[in-house]
């Protein structure tokens, strides 16, 4: 009988790594603390529930970084994106899913592989012996972390994350909101009017500002510091960082026309995107936030088309922990102090759900092929994997290391042929290669499996 992996955490990078391991022909255990040991975030018992946004961003394989990595979990046979293919809502260019669905349907699938266990209990402290998988993710518990910090020698980095509100559909009102993606992106009607949209005039936005700025905050424990992700910033944030911020951030009004009167130009715009398959759910985009929840009705019904607005869930803030990856962590994700853990997923200092998902995946191939008694090798750093494990395991500057999101940044860059290439053949380029290497990099481990 081969030796069992563990793995704690039931998250994005959790799941993904125990499909991969099971795959291998590995048994594998999942430790999760919920629902025993309930969190302000979670709201379920299921695997790879969704806290904050239900996106996993643009899924435009040829132009955007994290399209491709969509590209690359499918190639890799991720159950994370194949599940969320099943379960995918109209949002124009993005994968957007219905939350609820896919994580049950993703704990099915762990549920009904004959190696694949789940254990329910909360793992307090890091184990001394056998092959582990820290997936902790930003709502690692104390214990954890504090056990982390002392095998790490160096007190845990941490910043805080935002979740955004989510509106009933039915309290929006559509004689002043409208449905349309920015550009009419999308290949059906249904996705190029995959968004709510909610207009602004100069005066309305101004008065929302004053307002955001005005609201009562959560405020943070003695000690604690915000060092937030500038991925997830609660509007209030960006609102003070300039009155204009938010208009050329998540409020931006171009791309967009209002049906109802098409000759005025919105001086900003409010998007809601769908958050179920009903379409009974709307989450505000863009809008996580600190504000106390009195405070989030009063400012949000500010919002032309939400002045009725009733919230199924309001925004929120958490901690997010991470580990400073650059110096702890080896090319095959082992802590270099403690080679029987790995760590995959946020808390290696990655953003994002799809990201978390693909360090979870070569956790699990890479600690597969340990326990089969052969290596694998990372993904080359011209693919989004590639990039974003050489990013994390020595590629990041440690002194100033920050959760990061996959982009075209990280990858290698490539040479203009005959002349300055523009921007989309630059990154059809970047895609191009990073495809035919990562299809290389998959036959190469099935050969070598074979041969083992």
């Amino acid at each position: 009988m081969k030796e069992r992996i563990h793995i704690i955490g039931g998250g994005m990078a959790g799941s993904e790594a125990a499909w991969q391991i099971a795959h291998a022909g590995v048994p594998v255990t999942i430790h999760e603390m919920r629902p025993k040991v309930e969190t302000f975030a979670h709201k379920t018992g299921y695997m790879a529930e969704m806290v904050c946004s239900n996106s996993f961003r643009s899924d435009d394989d040829e132009q955007n970084a994290v399209g491709l990595l969509h590209w690359e979990m499918r190639a890799a046979n991720g159950l994370i994106m194949t599940t969320a293919d099943k379960h995918a809502l109209p949002a124009g260019g993005a994968l957007a899913v219905d939350r609820d669905a896919f994580a049950a349907e993703v704990t099915a699938h762990l549920q009904a592989h004959p190696l694949i266990e789940i254990e329910e209990g909360e793992i307090t402290a890091l184990p001394d012996q056998g092959r582990w998988i820290v997936a902790t993710g930003p709502l690692t518990g104390s214990g954890l972390a504090a056990s982390i910090a002392d095998a790490a020698g160096q007190a845990s980095l941490a910043f805080f994350d935002a979740i955004a509100p989510i509106v009933y559909a039915d309290s929006i009102d559509m004689d002043t909101a409208w449905r349309q993606s920015r550009y009419d992106k999308g290949d059906t009607l249904e996705q190029q009017q995959a968004y709510i949209n909610c207009p602004m005039t100069r005066d309305q936005y101004e008065a929302f500002i004053d307002a955001l700025l005005a609201a009562e905050k959560t405020e943070f424990k003695p000690g604690e510091t915000a060092g937030y992700f500038d991925g997830c910033l609660p509007i209030e944030v960006m609102a003070e960082r300039g009155r204009e911020t938010l208009r050329h951030g998540p409020m931006k009004p171009v791309g967009l026309t209002n049906p109802h009167d098409p000759e005025t130009k919105a001086h900003a715009v409010v998007q809601l995107r769908r958050d179920n398959a009903l379409g009974t759910l709307y989450n505000i985009v863009g809008f996580q936030t600190k504000m106390k929840y009195g405070a989030q009705t009063e400012v949000f019904r500010m919002i032309p088309g939400l002045q009725d607005a009733r919230f199924a869930r309001l925004g929120g803030i958490h901690r997010n922990t991470f580990i400073n990856s650059p110096t702890l962590l080896d090319a095959q994700m082992r802590m270099r102090s403690r080679p029987n853990l790995r760590f995959a997923g946020q808390i290696t200092g990655v953003e994002g759900y799809v990201e978390s998902a693909a360090m979870g995946l070569l956790a699990g191939r890479m600690a597969a092929a340990e326990a089969l008694g052969h290596d694998l090798l990372p993904p080359p750093g011209s693919t989004a994997m590639g990039a974003l494990i050489h990013h994390i395991t020595g590629g990041a500057e440690a002194k100033t290391f920050q959760p990061m999101n996959v982009n075209f940044g990280l990858f290698p860059p490539i040479e203009a042929r005959g002349g300055r290439r523009g921007r989309k053949e630059r990154y059809k380029a970047y895609t191009d290669r990073a495809k035919a290497d990562f299809a290389a990099w998959l036959s190469a481990q099935q050969s070598g499996a074979d041969a083992a």
